[in-house]
This record gives C-alpha cells, sequence and structure tokens, in this order.
C-alpha cells in the first residue's frame, strides 16, 4: 500500500451496549464527530472485544456479512446491515506485517456488533473497506501490544487501526437503571487507565499481576480490554494523546476513548490533550 506524509490516527473506543447502534444519544453524537474530524482513511483494522480465537487471525473476505452477535435486544437491531467492503489486499499486508507469526486467513467471520455498531456511528456510508483482526486470547497482553507495534507501519499507508471494547466491563455489576452512577472501583480503575496512557507508562497496562485491585473488578476477563492494547502499541512519538470520550454507564462499563492523532510537522514528544469530551456521570 502506498505511504503518506502524515500518520493516520488510531483510536480506541468503548462501544458499551449495542443499542448505542439504533439512535443518537451522547456517545454515539461523539463518535459521529469523530468520523467527521478525522481524516478519511484508506481502509480500517478493527480489533474488537468480540472475535477471540486461540491463534491469530485476519478476515479476508470481499464483502465481509453483518454479524447479530447478541440476544435479547429488539428486532430493529437485528436488521441493521453495514453493507462495506472488505479489502483481501489489506488482509495480505496485515500478513507480511506480523510474518513470521502464523496468520489464519478468515473467509467466514465478517463484523461482529464491537465493530459495525461504532462504524456506522462514524462512517455511516460504509464506503471505507474493513477488516478485522481477531485477539487471541491464547497470547498474554504483551502479545497484543506487539500487535499493534507490527501493525504501526499502515498508520503510514492511511490506514485507521480501530479498538473497539470497555476498559471496564462487569456485566454482573451493571446498574440497569438509566441514572446510575459508576461504583467507585469502576471509575477508580478507569481514571488510573486514563493517567497511565497520559504518562506512556503502557508498561503498567500490560503487568496484570500488579494492577490495583479494582482491576479484578473492572476487568473479570480480558476481552474487552485487549482491543485496546493494540492502539497503545501503534504509539509515534510525534503523537498527541486525547479522550474524546469520558463516559460510564450502567455503573460499571467504561465508554472511555483514546485518540492518538500526529501533530503535522512534530516531532518531539506528545501532548495529552482532552478535547470535545463527554464528562463523567
Amino acid at each position: 500500500m502506498p505511504t503518506t506524509e502524515l500518520t493516520h490516527p488510531a483510536l480506541f473506543l468503548g462501544h458499551g451496549n449495542p443499542m448505542h447502534a439504533l439512535g443518537h444519544d451522547p456517545v454515539t453524537d461523539q463518535w459521529c464527530t469523530l468520523g467527521s474530524q478525522l481524516p478519511r482513511p484508506q481502509g480500517i483494522v478493527v480489533f474488537s472485544a468480540h472475535w477471540g480465537l486461540k491463534h491469530c487471525a485476519v478476515t479476508a473476505m470481499a464483502r465481509p456479512r453483518t454479524i447479530h452477535d447478541f440476544g435479547g435486544f429488539p428486532r430493529a437491531l437485528y436488521q441493521i446491515q453495514y453493507p462495506c467492503p472488505g479489502s483481501p489486499q489489506l488482509a495480505h499486508r496485515v500478513c507480511t506485517l506480523l510474518s513470521p507469526w502464523p496468520v489464519h486467513t478468515d473467509h467466514e467471520w465478517g463484523l461482529d456488533h464491537g465493530a459495525w455498531s461504532l462504524l456506522l456511528h462514524l462512517y455511516p456510508d460504509a464506503d471505507i473497506p474493513v477488516i478485522q483482526v481477531a485477539l487471541d486470547l491464547s497470547q498474554s497482553p504483551g502479545f497484543h501490544y506487539e500487535l499493534g507495534k507490527r501493525l504501526a507501519p499502515l498508520r503510514k499507508e492511511g490506514v485507521l487501526l480501530l479498538g473497539s471494547g470497555n476498559i471496564v466491563h462487569h456485566l454482573g455489576a451493571a446498574l440497569w437503571e438509566e441514572m446510575s452512577p459508576p461504583h467507585a472501583w469502576a471509575k477508580s480503575f478507569d481514571d488510573w487507565v486514563v493517567e497511565c496512557i497520559r504518562k506512556h507508562d503502557h508498561e503498567s497496562l500490560l503487568e496484570w499481576d500488579r494492577w490495583p485491585a479494582e482491576g479484578y473488578l473492572a476487568v473479570p476477563t480480558p476481552e474487552h480490554f485487549l482491543p485496546l492494547l493494540p492502539i497503545l502499541g501503534s504509539f509515534q512519538s510525534t503523537d498527541q494523546v486525547s479522550f474524546p470520550v469520558r463516559l460510564m454507564e450502567m455503573a460499571a462499563i467504561s465508554m472511555t476513548g483514546v485518540l492518538l492523532s500526529p501533530r503535522e510537522g512534530s516531532s518531539g514528544p506528545e501532548t495529552n490533550q482532552e478535547r470535545n469530551v463527554v464528562p463523567h456521570c
């Protein structure tokens, strides 16, 4: 793929409840704003909490199907389609960058709701090629961080790296009342992760056995946290860091977003910004 003068942004978003796909609210409005403000990518590589395997894989079909991988929601949610093209060429480029790691090229999966529930707000025309890279649940957090390092050259090829998960995701502790304030442990852990990212202390996020005690409640299983790590792994020295969404849903689901966006002409260390922020409930 051709290179560009500027490095494309990389983005992690908390996707939360699939019902965000059906309407507009403070979170989806911010997703729409991001889609209009970010440079238009040539392709999109998604790391979703909802595609986890015991090996590394990438979707490689020309037309990925829209997967409704949930149950018990209104019929309208199952009728949503996101008919974007895939990209066998981009999938091949991913395999090349990850070599000599063995990577399975998948022609069955498609786009799960972790991908399309964000994309239909970011890029509603569904006209940008999208592929997914699976989380390898047999591997360590460090593996997923290294995944981002190896795929970082895609950012100079006009590709958006998009992580979709949640920094805090504990459905068992969720409170379904609309205005429930966040659990203290949920907000504390989310704030700690944000502070680590601000300080560029990625190592602390990879050493799970040394996390604050709140982490064991905030991340009872790893799949929603892992998509953050490839995005952080793609960090470049000229990136500025911002947090376009700061919101907690249902007391135990963090919607925090992390945006790495290069400053044109910058060659120094990153600056940290919080702009267009949706505050914590």
